[in-house]
């Protein structure tokens, strides 16, 4: 019998690390974070404004940037499945992936468009 909890507890511990794939229309929470289905996924290895916050343009204008950062990811997965790879879970729960449209890869699209920075506390992946 303890053997057979020993296995069971390992089988769980390998399944919450193991590689996922989530495949769907996605809806998008904020400019680095979407959810398909019951999964929610933190974008890996960016980090974009939080929806309330604002930034000003080169001429000094104050605009939501968080909001337009949403809207820019909105605009990139409008209407398509988005498929979403990857192997571990932040403290929140979510998914950190690498999620693609057909072979745009959505998390280099948010830095290389401004919408997001690249996080390099976590990753080297979009910029140096």
């Amino acid at each position: 019998m303890a053997y057979r909890l020993i296995l069971i507890l390992l089988v769980s511990l390998f399944a919450s690390h193991a590689h996922a794939d989530v495949t769907g229309k996605p809806r998008v929470v904020d400019g680095d974070t979407i959810q398909i289905n019951q999964t929610k996924i933190r974008l890996h290895g960016i980090d974009a404004p939080e929806m309330k916050q604002t930034c000003r343009t080169s001429k000094g204008r104050e605009q939501m940037c968080g909001v337009l950062a949403k809207q820019a990811l909105e605009k990139l997965v409008r209407g398509q499945d988005v498929t979403c790879k990857g192997d571990t879970r932040d403290r929140y729960k979510r998914l950190i992936a690498v999620c693609y449209v057909g072979k745009i890869k959505l998390n280099a699209m948010m830095v290389g468009n401004g919408w997001a920075l690249a996080y390099r506390k976590y990753s080297k992946d979009y910029g140096t």
